[in-house]
């Protein structure tokens, strides 16, 4: 694998790209990715870390303590500037927690090292764009921890990416949470007690000419609403409610980014999907899309917006 010298001055942008757990398929699509001939012109791309020898399918500690090593090596260049995106390839969480990781994934490890608590994980591919209110959460957690203040920060973060990408007015769906967005109470308060007055004070905080919120809309059908084009963007109340919308709409060009960050960092929407590893049947598509958005994101500016 390639590894990053620091650029002269005159060189291009460049964007930093990490395998993940060489066990999984993030080397392989890395590397079809990179040789695509896809990829956004006017960039350098560098695979960052050292190959780590270890049987297809078999995550171990050196293959985890190599995908945490490479995260932190990717994040300190950023910080300091030297690359203008990154993107990460899957880890194992699993064996990551096995050698001491802190954190409940790379999205929480980002915003850790840039000193933010103001962040927040949007997918998006296709004509979806989610955002999570929560995310590696067990839902009974994710419900009780639900609160009006988290899904203001979270839209709030959302309008401002989406205001960033479209470069025009946007238009943004706050789920329901409960079936039928809770049916005027009778399947649950959560609609009129916390996202209700949530939906108020994000339609407050923005000109309706720049940026529109509705709901609580049903779980449902928000998603086909956007699909179609009514909504450029939803705010889900946790992780699956998003993802699996997200997932069967756009498996292979989804793309998981974190916003709220001062520095751009994205990745694709999958996980190592050991069972695959060493078959080069794995698409690079989602990779690639990641690696798109990546440089989109920094052509224009050298961070996500942080919200007003």
């Amino acid at each position: 694998m390639s590894s990053f010298a620091p650029a002269p001055t005159d060189r291009r942008p460049v964007i930093g790209v990490t395998p993940g757990d060489a066990a999984g398929i993030g080397p392989e699509v890395t590397r079809a990715a990179l040789a695509s001939g896809r990829l956004n012109d006017g960039f350098d791309y560098f695979l960052l870390g050292e190959a780590v020898p270890c049987e297809p399918g078999v995550s171990t500690p050196a293959t985890a303590q190599a995908s945490w090593d490479n995260l932190e090596r990717a994040a300190a260049m950023a910080i300091r500037g030297e690359v203008a995106a990154v993107v990460t390839g899957p880890v194992s969480k699993a064996g990551l927690y096995q050698i001491g990781f802190p954190y409940p994934g790379q999205t929480e490890f980002f915003a850790a090292r840039c000193g933010t608590d103001d962040f927040a994980m949007t997918l998006t591919g296709g004509a979806l764009t989610v955002t999570l209110v929560s995310t590696h959460l067990p839902l009974i957690d994710a419900v009780r921890h639900l609160s009006s203040a988290e899904i203001v920060r979270v839209g709030k973060l959302t309008a401002a990416f989406l205001r960033h990408r479209r470069g025009r007015p946007v238009r943004i769906a706050v789920a329901g949470l409960n079936p039928h967005a809770g049916e005027g109470g009778s399947i649950g308060r959560e609609e009129i007690e916390i996202i209700s007055p949530a939906v108020a004070a994000l339609s407050a905080a923005f000109p309706p000419q720049e940026v529109a919120f509705g709901g609580p809309v049903s779980p449902d059908t928000v998603f086909h609403q956007a699909a179609a084009g009514r909504w450029d963007g939803v705010v889900c109340m946790y992780h699956d409610q998003g993802l699996i919308p997200l997932k069967l709409h756009a498996f292979d060009e989804g793309v998981n980014v974190t916003i709220g960050l001062p520095i751009i960092r994205t990745s694709p929407d999958h996980g190592t999907a050991f069972e695959l590893a060493g078959k080069q049947q794995a698409s690079p598509g989602s990779m690639i899309a990641a690696l798109r958005l990546a440089a989109e994101l920094a052509r224009h500016r050298h961070a996500v917006p942080s919200p007003p």
